[in-house]
């Protein structure tokens, strides 16, 4: 009976293991929760009841995970309605930025409404992605301008944004930009932050943005319209960058990369493989870096293997996807939010 007993034990041990909760995804459900014209690229989970939207014509809102209702409004600055490719959240506020000229900066007010908190004006001036690392300290990065990268910080949790002189980071290169396709082009752990860019180079910095780092990578950036489109970290070691061309959305050639060391070299993957062209790629949480999905208006890929080898899943079209576990997550689109399941 004693040695009955610890075979019984020992199989619900095995039953209750991760190994079924480690399975590999191999489809995915999707569900419409809006449609609206308007075109939404940026996306982020408030918390773990409310993710947060903004779009093209000033459109922004909450889709409550729950019930799935939708509340938005419309941001009009005197006769502009902003289009918006990049939002964030901290604990206290939620914040966007737009795209163009001019850039505004909006967070959430004492009166319900959204305050402007920072405005820039001039020729080039196109930002792309922001994030915050905790409450008080943010980043927004928009493309180069006199010579390098647009980079403005908040210290004060949002209330004021200041830019970062180009004599205190590196020279870009020519025409070096972000591409504002899915509020992807910085991430953020711990300390560190990583942005992607158009030129496929990756800055790196390890202290709230203060000094900066580049480094080149494989990655295919000839052409304009290539380069990388986004970037995902799931921890301060581990990262992978996705891009390609959207002009040519059916290339797949070294258009994948991932590093091992933080960024301080990166190696191409899965080179003429799936997937081809994507806008967004993110690790799937608490899956040890080896579960990625990325998702373009080419469709839904997934990796099992830490982006080695990738299957086409489904062929919905997507701009960019934030998870809100490891099995569901939201995505956002062309005149949509849909809700993902994967199994």
């Amino acid at each position: 009976m004693r040695y009955l007993s610890i075979i019984l034990v020992l199989l619900l041990l095995i039953a209750c293991s991760p190994i079924e909760q480690n399975k590999n995804i191999t489809s995915v459900e999707w569900m419409i929760v809006f449609n609206d014209s308007t075109s939404i690229r940026a996306i982020e989970f408030i918390d773990t009841q409310t993710l947060a939207f903004a779009g093209s014509n000033g459109f922004f809102g909450t889709v409550d995970v729950q019930s799935q209702n939708v509340r938005s409004n419309i941001q009009v600055h005197d006769t502009l309605t902003p289009g918006f490719r990049a939002i964030a959240c901290t604990k206290n506020d939620f914040f966007m930025l737009s795209a163009g000229n001019p850039a505004l900066l909006y967070k959430t007010g004492n009166n319900g409404t959204m305050e402007l908190v920072y405005k820039e004006e001039g020729e080039g001036v196109f930002y792309d992605s922001m994030q915050f690392w905790d409450d008080e300290n943010g980043i927004a990065i928009g493309d180069s301008m006199h010579g390098c990268l647009s980079i403005i910080l908040t210290r004060d949790g949002g209330k004021s944004w200041n830019k970062v002189a180009c004599s205190e980071l590196p020279s870009s290169e020519s025409g070096e930009g972000a591409f504002a396709a899915s509020n992807t082009n910085i991430s953020i752990f711990g300390s560190n932050a990583w942005i992607a860019t158009t030129a496929g180079n990756v800055y790196k910095s390890d202290d709230f943005g203060k000094t900066w780092s580049v480094v080149k990578t494989p990655i295919t950036h000839e052409l304009p319209t290539q380069g990388i489109y986004s970037m995902d970290f799931y921890d301060n070691k581990l990262g992978y960058a996705i891009g390609g061309d959207y002009t040519q959305p059916d290339s797949n050639s070294r258009n994948k990369i991932r590093t091992q060391d933080g960024g301080l070299t990166w190696q191409t993957v899965a080179d003429g493989l799936e997937p081809n062209y994507k806008s967004c790629v993110q690790f799937v949480p608490n899956s040890n870096g080896d579960k990625l999905v990325a998702v373009g208006f080419t469709g839904v890929s997934v990796s099992n293997d830490g982006g080695e080898q990738w299957d086409k899943i489904s062929d919905e079209g997507f701009y960019s996807i934030r998870f809100l576990n490891d099995s569901i997550a939201y995505a956002s689109g062309r005149y949509k939010i849909a809700k993902l399941t994967f199994k």
